[in-house]
């Protein structure tokens, strides 16, 4: 399992650990990951992603699984998040 937000597309980061005496050494900054149920209010189910926190923040912000996807680019969303993106949309439309 990849250490990416399925939604953001937030990724590990690489940087310097720095010492008192300035020594350098690389590290990786992992994203803040968590499992999480959202749903879905034109389906009516809930989904299972793995996002960081900061996406959490961000649907909740827009209002919504279903609002966040419709903003949200497809290059920057996993191929689950996009089969949903699909499935809202189609249900959108027939509704």
């Amino acid at each position: 399992m990849s250490r990416r937000c399925e939604l953001t597309g937030k990724g590990p980061m690489s940087g310097n650990n720095v010492s008192h005496a300035k020594n350098r050494t690389r590290r990786r900054f992992l994203p803040n990951l968590n499992e999480m149920s959202l749903i879905s209010e034109t389906l009516g189910r809930s989904f299972k992603l793995r996002i960081s926190a900061a996406a959490l923040r961000t649907v909740d912000h827009r209002g919504g699984l279903d609002a966040f996807l419709a903003k949200a680019k497809d290059e920057e969303l996993s191929d689950s998040a996009l089969k949903i993106k699909k499935e809202i949309k189609k249900a959108q439309a027939t509704a």
